[in-house]
């Protein structure tokens, strides 16, 4: 991993943002109206119940968080695609714009997307395929999950 990032920050990006540089995790996930299903706490061999909201009216949260300090970023959008993407990290990069920012992302159409434009202190590093585990942030969308469970909601 060390010989990765050498390759990929090279002495000039070092000097540049004289080594302030910062490594965050990056994941979207969809969020709405329509209720989360979770365990419930029941007796044994009881079935546990609960109201189900059908609306399928959602927006999505563009997220990074910063595994060393626990920091994290959050942007909704009404949509996943390269366009938001693109527009997300455009928002990041001007948010913290005397920083280099290495985001770790999956495979997903829209972070591999030829016509996205990255900002320059942006770079992307690409997780391996198919093993959202080694993403910290899916931690976050689990309890996030589980704050939700249930939960109902008059409107998007």
């Amino acid at each position: 991993m060390a010989d990765l990032l050498n390759q990929v920050i090279t002495p000039a990006l070092r000097q540049r943002y004289k080594g302030r540089i910062r490594y965050w995790c990056s994941d979207e996930r969809r969020v709405g109206l329509l209720t989360v299903q979770h365990r419930k706490l029941t007796g044994f061999g009881v079935q546990p119940s609960g109201t189900i909201q059908w609306q399928f009216l959602y927006r999505w949260l563009y997220a990074v968080v910063e595994p060393l300090t626990g920091a994290s970023w959050i942007v909704e959008f009404s949509h996943l695609d390269s366009c938001c993407f693109e527009g997300f990290l455009h928002r990041f990069a001007a948010q913290f714009p005397d920083e280099l920012h290495l985001i770790q992302v999956d495979n997903a159409a829209a972070h591999t997307a030829h016509s996205l434009t990255i900002p320059d202190n942006v770079i992307l590093i690409f997780q391996p395929p198919y093993c959202p585990e080694v993403n910290p942030i899916e931690r976050v969308w689990r309890e996030l999950k589980r704050d939700l469970a249930w939960v109902h909601f008059d409107n998007i």
